[in-house]
């Protein structure tokens, strides 16, 4: 029997899109722009068990570049502006849609590790 005091399930895209703890939805998940805290203020739930690596970043990269490559291309077909006017446009652009897409999908990957119970991986030697 565990010990732990029960928690009602948090939705992760709740509790990641808010960057808030997997468990309870309410303790903060960052202590600065990217590092997790060590645990939550709320619960106390050990944040050891997160990892998002390099996940978040690549899905932010994809999508913003989806986003402003198409949005350059149609401002470019429909005012053929200079060169200096998409510089001055997209240059600004990726930087706000990249910044803030990535704390809340990081903060969703580490909802959805906590939810799947998700870990590394480890290699079956019972068939040895």
């Amino acid at each position: 029997m565990s010990l732990d005091p029960y928690h009602a399930p948090v939705s992760p895209f709740a509790a990641g899109l808010s960057c808030r703890c997997p468990r309870c939805g309410r303790g903060p998940l960052f202590k600065g722009f990217l590092d997790l805290a060590p645990k939550c203020t709320s619960c106390d739930l050990d944040y050891d068990f997160a990892d998002a690596g390099d996940g978040p970043a690549v899905f932010v990269i994809l999508f913003a570049g989806f986003i402003v490559v198409a949005l350059a291309f149609w401002v470019e077909a429909k005012f053929e502006p200079p060169m200096w006017v998409h510089a001055l446009l997209w240059i600004p652009a990726i930087l706000i849609v990249t910044l803030g897409l990535l704390r809340p999908l990081k903060a969703l990957m580490v909802a959805l590790q906590y939810r799947n119970k998700a870990s590394e991986g480890r290699l079956d030697h019972h068939g040895q």
